[in-house]
């Protein structure tokens, strides 16, 4: 009841004082707070919540398999995507102190060698469909293809090279997301998956 009363008082806060919240917020990320009338009130920032309709007939307590197995590949794939989009920045932003591009080309060439040697293992367990999701996982988080990734950072020869080998496999670097057409399904477990909800 305590917990309660206290996220309707911070609610309720947050509501009528908007205007002066947005002035008073703290500078501390970790616990912001707003002032009101003299009294510091704790808030929480909270990430998006999705509500969507309740999927399969009525009634129907079966799930199907097809969507458990989609909901164990994004739960398997979805921390490499987020671990790639990481390591772009941070890749991005050591190469921007890097004085020349001599040194950013060794760094980059380095850095492939020492990426393929930690995860080549990880990624020679994973499945043609959990491979293919991967790749559009990363579309989703870079808002860029692995492709034009890898050309941007490796150049167009390397790129083209792993293109072909990922050909090899049926797949293909230049495969784009789209959360509004044939990923769309797959888009409401990544939001789920993301929310912690599954």
């Amino acid at each position: 009841m305590k917990k309660c009363s206290i996220f309707i008082i911070v609610f309720f806060s947050l509501t009528t004082g908007i205007a002066q919240a947005q002035t008073d917020f703290s500078p501390d990320n970790v616990a912001p707070y707003i002032v009101r009338d003299g009294d510091t009130i704790r808030t929480m920032l909270m990430s998006d919540i999705y509500i969507y309709p309740p999927s399969g007939s009525a009634g129907n307590t079966e799930v199907d398999p097809r969507y458990l197995k989609m909901v164990r590949d994004v739960k398997k794939t979805l921390p490499y995507a987020h671990l790639i989009y990481n390591t772009l920045i941070e890749t991005y932003e050591y190469m921007e102190t890097l004085p020349n591009d001599k040194a950013k080309e060794a760094h980059l060439k380095q850095m492939e060698k020492d990426l393929w040697e930690e995860y080549k293992p990880v990624l020679k367990k994973l499945t043609l469909t959990q491979g293919k999701l991967l790749i559009k996982l990363v579309d989703r988080e870079c808002n860029q293809s692995s492709y034009n990734i890898l050309k941007a950072y490796l150049g167009s020869f390397r790129a083209g090279f792993w293109n072909l080998f990922a050909s090899l496999f049926g797949a293909s670097l230049k495969t784009e997301w789209e959360p509004d057409g044939k990923d769309a399904a797959t888009e409401r477990i990544v939001q789920l998956v993301e929310m912690g909800v599954l």
